[in-house]
């Protein structure tokens, strides 16, 4: 859109700089860097002395790998306006890739840490082939290298740059081989040794990938990068202490890295060491003022209230018109959450919103797929399917906490994880992947869940219990129960009791709006495309009930359905209800959840470390006014409940 509005302009006005520069910019975003090239010189030969035009061509060579070019255009700009916006900052980062590059030209020669001159080989076809892809042509791209692979099976750029293919298709398995085929004939070639931990994070191979990390750490030692993806994969796989570790390292070698001090800052966050987390957030602001990310991680502990510099900095920040929509969604996501700490919810409401509209516009979600789906599930686990023979019961009995996020689920996970036969793990994903792979495997047609496993015998869903229950020990210790806190999972409940009869469904419940509100105002990392709109939002929250509901007809007594605020009022009861439910006795940890020592990695981290609390109790009042489409949306499900739970508008007309 933007593009075409700058063609028609341009059509009128050739020469018109700001428009020449617009233009450019647009290119650089859509990643047509000859297009934008082309449009800077024209604005720079006009005017060489345009700031916009010779910033904006700084930024396009640091994109294309040109540090030192880069760093001519922006100190050219320095001297033209010595306070130009964030010029410091990009001479830095200029300066920082620049060394990057430097040392590693000196480590290679240093190690000759090179791969086999076979490499080079088929020099001009790989040349063809990056061109392709940098025109978005990766088929073609991808067609000359496995050409190349089939003339010479061991070529160490062309395993490399299919393997980078693979993994833009999110085809993890097979850049897997790929990378794992160019490292036979190149073992210290870094780059692939970077690539393959990714590869083998994606498909959850943590012990994998910590030790391709580990290659890298012993091939480049003095690298801060290497230290930042061994830390990266050791983080992922629970081991916290050991990535905070991991990152100090980084940070020694280069202490300007703020995406060291606030990934050590999240790591930190997750075992507790609050105060530490905030100070290396605010490091790597102090590091790189426009490091947004690290605001919104400030705010996301859900205890933490900005400093009065720090509001005004972010509300600068949203004045750039060069911000960028990411940087964006992470200011007014922040700022929502400061304002709602100062009870200005309609400002609070504001920013939530302004967050959730550019946030909404990434995401791929569609409602009538939800809808479609659901009536699948309900159609394929009817009666009949229950009245086959089960798997059997399992050594271990998993807990599956289900339900809509920003249900107190990490609230019942912690209560539960306080047991002494209960292990607390993680949201897993374990459930999902191990039923797609069952399902690949077993399934006479290419469908998908349910349809793929409407027709499973016994010993299929046997397999999936044991995939499953196999896939997570990484997770766990020797506990006989253990906690897997994935919301979505309710979608399975009828998967489980055939799979693992034995296990535990706990379904996480709260007040509609509240639960809504909840998920709304909440920036999750991936996976709820459906939070950042309210009517969305609703239909979503009707379909989550429909089959809820479903469950609890035909499989009854199967799921204990725990409500947040009953938890709230009652904790004891409550936690005697779970735990009977469970089949576990009384113990009084449970009680006193809050001392429990663990890494909790939920954006409830900071509010389960504390006594329970009623204050996020019908916070929707406070955002009634702004909540006409939810409301709308739910009016038959709120008229069921008692009137004092009702808004005040709500009518049955």
């Amino acid at each position: 859109m933007c593009l075409n509005v700058c063609n028609i302009g341009l059509k009128k006005f050739p020469d018109e700089l700001s428009l020449l520069c617009l233009k450019a910019r647009t290119s650089i975003t859509l990643k047509l860097f000859n297009e934008a090239n082309k449009n800077l010189k024209k604005a720079i030969q006009i005017d060489p002395d345009f700031i916009i035009a010779r910033d904006t061509h700084g930024d396009l060579l640091l994109i294309q790998g040109k540090p030192i070019e880069a760093l001519k255009e922006y100190r050219h700009v320095q001297e033209l306006d010595p306070n130009h916006f964030q010029i410091e900052e990009k001479i830095k980062r200029a300066e920082t890739v620049r060394q990057e590059l430097e040392n590693l030209l000196k480590d290679r020669a240093k190690k000759k840490d090179k791969a086999p001159q076979k490499r080079m080989s088929f020099e001009d076809e790989i040349k063809k082939a990056l061109a392709f892809e940098k025109e978005g042509r990766k088929q073609e791209a991808e067609d000359i290298y496995r050409d190349i692979l089939k003339k010479d099976s061991g070529h160490v750029e062309a395993s490399t740059l299919l393997a980078r293919i693979a993994m833009d298709y999110q085809h993890y398995k097979d850049a897997e081989v790929f990378l794992k085929n160019a490292l036979k004939k190149a073992p210290d070639y870094s780059r692939a040794w970077s690539d393959l931990v990714r590869a083998q994070q994606e498909q959850d191979k943590h012990n994998e990938a910590t030790e391709s990390a580990e290659q890298l750490v012993i091939i480049n030692p003095d690298f801060p990068e290497s230290h930042m993806i061994y830390a990266g994969a050791v983080g992922a796989a629970g081991n916290h202490h050991g990535a905070i570790k991991a990152y100090q390292k980084a940070i020694e070698l280069d202490a300007n890295k703020p995406g060291a001090y606030s990934s050590m800052a999240h790591h930190l966050k997750t075992i507790g060491q609050t105060e530490e987390a905030i100070k290396a957030y605010r490091q790597s602001i102090k590091i790189k003022p426009d490091h947004t990310e690290a605001y919104w991680s400030l705010a996301n502990l859900k205890t933490f209230q900005f400093e009065d510099r720090e509001i005004n900095t972010m509300k600068r920040l949203l004045k750039d018109n060069n911000l960028s929509d990411e940087a964006r969604v992470h200011l007014n996501n922040a700022l929502g959450f400061e304002y709602e700490s100062q009870e200005n919810f309609k400002k609070a409401f504001a920013h939530f919103h302004e967050c959730n509209l550019l946030r909404r516009k990434s995401e791929s979600y569609d409602p009538v797929e939800t809808v479609n789906q659901h009536e699948k599930i309900i159609s394929t686990f009817n009666e009949n399917i229950f009245n086959k023979s089960r798997a059997t019961k399992s050594d271990v009995t998993p807990i599956f906490i289900v339900g809509l996020p920003r249900s107190g689920s990490t609230l019942i996970e912690q209560i539960l994880s306080s047991h002494s036969q209960i292990e607390g793990t993680y949201e897993l994903n374990d459930l999902p992947k191990t039923i797609n792979s069952i399902r690949r495997k077993h399934a006479s047609e290419k469908r998908n869940f349910p349809e793929g496993v409407k027709d499973f015998t016994t010993e299929q869903w046997q397999a999936i219990g044991n995939e499953y229950l196999e896939s997570t020990k990484q997770y766990r210790t020797e506990k006989p129960f253990f906690i897997d806190k994935t919301p979505n999972n309710f979608i399975f409940v009828g998967a489980l009791k055939l799979a693992i009869p034995n296990a535990k469904i706990i379904n996480a419940r709260r007040h509609p709006l509240d639960s809504c509100l909840g998920s709304y105002k909440q920036l999750f990392a991936s996976g709820q495309p459906f939070t950042y709109d309210l009517f969305e939002l609703g239909e979503y929250y009707l379909e989550y009930q429909k089959l809820m509901d479903f469950w609890h007809k035909t499989l009854p007594d199967f799921v204990l359905d725990v409500r947040y605020e009953d938890v709230v009022q009652n904790l004891e009861q409550e936690i005697l209800r779970i735990l009977e439910f469970c089949e576990l006795p009384f113990e009084e940890d449970c009680v006193y959840f809050y001392k429990t020592k663990r890494a909790v990695k939920t954006a409830s981290s900071e509010q389960v470390r504390q006594p329970i609390y009623s204050s996020s109790v019908d916070l929707w009042q406070k955002y009634e006014d702004h909540l006409e489409d939810l409301i709308e949306t739910l009016r038959d499900l709120l008229l069921e409940l008692p009137i004092s739970q009702q808004p005040k508008g709500i009518s049955k007309n």
